[in-house]
């Protein structure tokens, strides 16, 4: 047993969980220390530009350029006293990752002495180029035309890794378009922010500014790293390409909500640790259904903040797991018929009064409001549930969604039965040809004031549908473990924008004829609840019967990436986008360019790992085995009597034939595989590339998957050359 698996296995079975310490027993000690936060800024900042900084966090006004000397030199001592040697613009490129370049703390002498000083100014920290010509724009930028510029986000705190202060930036073209996630994400706050104030003073005339809030779900999968290294489909792709399910799976249910492994349980402790320094506000870990899958969870944050910690946790998560001799895999889709990861974004709106716009009031005023931003979300969704889709499109989550295991990739949004309810009651009471009698206005405002107590800690829950309110939010439940929470959140966020705007308008118009305001809002909820009541579903959104339903409502069924992407810029988003002052068209255009070409990449990425380890790895051990089972055919035929033989080594026969079946698939489909891609590579037009290679190259893909899956079990297992599944799932 000499194999590398072999030796992979060993390694992994001998190791021990790190010995891990916290800085102080209480957290609070040391909780956001690596931050520039309100407290470091409070202590290093002079009192005037201190308040100049929070008014734009909080109030989101802009920052005077003659100011950024001060909070330059305030960051710089700051970091400086932690030891800090470097700095960054941290930003988050259309790669789906984060992006930095890291400068000194320093300059040399203009004294010509061979001598440096520590220099970090206001030019510096307010804005950058640093090049980054490489990184995906769609065409806005040229790899010729060097000039990208990362410019300062103060509304999200800088914060130290290492000995780097980093520094959350926008990411913009020279000509001022965005390339990064951050710029349209904290466009769109901006436009859902003023369009949900304009509609909170209806009920409350002191609301100045609404924040959304997000709160994400991370899961992901462990496995020892000697493991991982063994198996290049793992170590290219993120998930494996082949492997036979294993004798047992997640059918127990016995790792969820388990007790966590040592391994796994130290490696959560030291990530803990480091998230509490970066004020990443984790309060939830636990197992997985799937075995060695688990979850953090923090509590709720203002939206940029919170896309933020996840795409920094993201990052040091892995730096974390390979000090313990792991890897975290956060590919949506890591084994096959093992349930996949997703990243559940539980989303809301407050006011700065410190009310939770989706919370259930306890009195009729609270409670109409409540129900103003339900049915409104819930119009948003309906009219614009392709374009929720798109925001979910991409390689990885398509091997997860529409499965027993994830919401279906039909949007539905589920409300409880309660909630359903109270909406066909709204529904039923309210009259659009004449006004409420006194008696219907006073029944309805009761009943409405009765929202029951449960609605106020949580709802029943639907965990197959894809929008589901739970008590105080919603939960976008299909967003995809590896991507960044600004896709899915910039697009919410937007069609909430526009759509409370539309109620606004609504509203005003009613109120121009006479109508008085809770009559008008009343008439006006009814309209839209009548109108978008073919989203809501509160049934098995797993189930057939559904996806035929969905069809009737007129509901969109988009299986696969491509065919999603397409609503990305189409006439209807581009408008959308521009209206709200969200992305220009050539910025919207821009993206859905470059998700084609990286759909088409990570799926012609895979092709090529499941030829190479098709050919080099799997058809190479097998025709091995073969060649011993026909030595051992041959041996009975020299011993044994013609008739004797025929009967002994029947089953050795038929294994020589099943081996040389699959075998002449695989080699077959991998070459017809290449030569497919080589014509289609040709193909100029983006949106042609994702769609072949998603009808025609990942269906092949599935077939040599399937023969080489069937070659596993046929095998001798000591000379299978890949960790199978048994060993890459249940070994911590």
């Amino acid at each position: 047993m000499s194999t590398i698996r072999f030796h992979a296995l060993k390694e992994a079975m001998n190791r021990s969980p790190r010995n891990v310490e916290a800085p102080t027993e209480k957290i609070s000690d040391y909780f956001g220390s690596h931050v520039f936060d309100k407290k470091a800024m409070s202590e290093y900042m002079p009192k005037d530009v201190f308040k100049l900084v929070m008014s734009s966090i909080e109030k989101g006004t802009s920052i005077d350029r003659k100011i950024t000397d001060s909070v330059a030199l305030a960051m710089k001592a700051w970091a400086v006293e932690k030891n800090v040697t470097h700095y960054t613009h941290w930003f988050q490129p259309l790669t789906g990752t984060t992006a930095e370049k890291h400068d000194a703390f320093f300059e040399p002498s203009s004294d010509n002495d061979n001598k440096v000083i520590e220099q970090f100014g206001g030019a510096q920290l307010a804005q950058q180029e640093p090049d980054a010509s490489s990184l995906p724009s769609g065409g806005i930028r040229n790899t010729f035309e060097a000039r990208g510029y990362t410019a300062w986000d103060p509304s999200s705190p800088a914060f130290i890794i290492g000995k780097t202060l980093c520094i959350p930036t926008i990411y913009i073209s020279y000509t001022g378009e965005a390339l990064d996630y951050k710029t349209p994400l904290l466009k769109a706050l901006v436009a859902v922010d003023k369009a949900a104030v304009d509609v909170c003073r209806y009920f409350d005339k002191n609301v100045k500014k609404v924040n959304a809030t997000l709160g994400w779900e991370q899961e992901y999968f462990l496995v020892d790293k000697s493991l991982f290294a063994a198996r290049p489909d793992l170590v290219m792709t993120g998930r494996t390409v082949f492997g036979h399910s294993p004798a047992k799976g997640q059918e127990l249910d016995d790792h969820y909500f388990g007790t966590i492994p040592d391994r796994a349980h130290a490696f959560m402790n030291e990530l803990e640790i480091e998230c509490m320094k970066l004020g990443i506000p984790i309060t939830t870990r636990h197992n997985e259904v799937a075995p060695n899958q688990y979850e953090f969870a923090p509590v709720y944050e203002e939206t940029n903040l919170a896309v933020d910690h996840n795409q920094l946790l993201m990052d040091i998560m892995d730096k974390i797991a390979r000090k313990h001799n792991l890897r975290v895999l956060l590919h949506e889709k890591p084994y096959a018929n093992i349930n996949g990861s997703g990243k559940h974004n539980n989303w809301s709106l407050a006011t700065d009064t410190g009310v939770n716009l989706l919370s259930p009031g306890k009195n009729p005023k609270s409670n109409l409001q409540f129900l103003t931003f339900l049915i409104n979300t819930i119009k948003a969704v309906y009219d614009h549930e392709r374009l929720l889709r798109a925001s979910i499109a991409t390689a990885g989550n398509e091997h997860r969604l529409g499965a027993n295991e994830a919401p279906p990739a039909i949007v539905s949004v589920f409300i409880g039965t309660e909630l359903t309810k109270m909406l066909d009651q709204l529904v039923k009471k309210v009259k659009d040809d004449k006004a409420l009698t006194a008696d219907e206005k006073t029944e309805l405002k009761l009943n409405i004031g009765k929202i029951p107590e449960i609605l106020l800690d949580n709802t029943d829950r639907n965990r197959t549908s894809p929008f589901a309110f739970t008590g105080n939010k919603f939960e976008y439940r299909a967003v995809g473990s590896s991507s960044n929470c600004s896709s899915a959140m910039t697009i919410l966020n937007t069609i909430m924008a526009k759509q409370l705007k539309q109620f606004k308008k609504d509203v005003d118009a009613q109120i121009a004829k006479g109508v008085k305001k809770d009559e008008a809002i009343f008439r006006i909820l009814k309209k839209y609840t009548l109108a978008s009541k073919d989203i809501r579903f509160e049934g098995n959104g797993y189930g057939e019967e559904w996806i035929k339903e969905a069809e009737k409502r007129g509901l969109s069924n988009l299986k696969t990436s491509p065919q999603a992407l397409a609503e990305m810029a189409s006439e209807s988003t581009i408008k959308l986008f521009e209206e709200q002052g969200v992305m220009t068209k050539r910025e919207t255009i821009a993206r859905q360019e470059i998700a084609y070409d990286l759909y088409t990449n990570l799926i012609r990425i895979e092709a090529r790992v499941v030829g190479d380890l098709a050919k080099n790895h799997i058809l190479p051990t097998a025709l091995k085995y073969q060649n011993q089972v026909i030595k051992n055919v041959q041996g009975l035929k020299e011993i044994l009597s013609p008739s004797d033989f025929k009967n002994a080594a029947s089953v050795q026969l038929e294994m020589v034939k099943e081996i040389s079946h699959h075998v002449k698939i695989v080699k077959e489909t991998v070459e017809e595989m290449i030569n497919e891609r080589k014509r289609i590579n040709q193909i100029d037009e983006v949106k042609d590339r994702a769609n072949q290679y998603c009808d025609i190259i990942k269906p092949m893909c599935d077939k040599i998957r399937y023969s080489v899956d069937k070659l596993e079990l046929s095998v001798d297992d000591e000379i299978w050359p890949l960790p199978k599944y048994r060993e890459l799932l249940f070994n911590h």
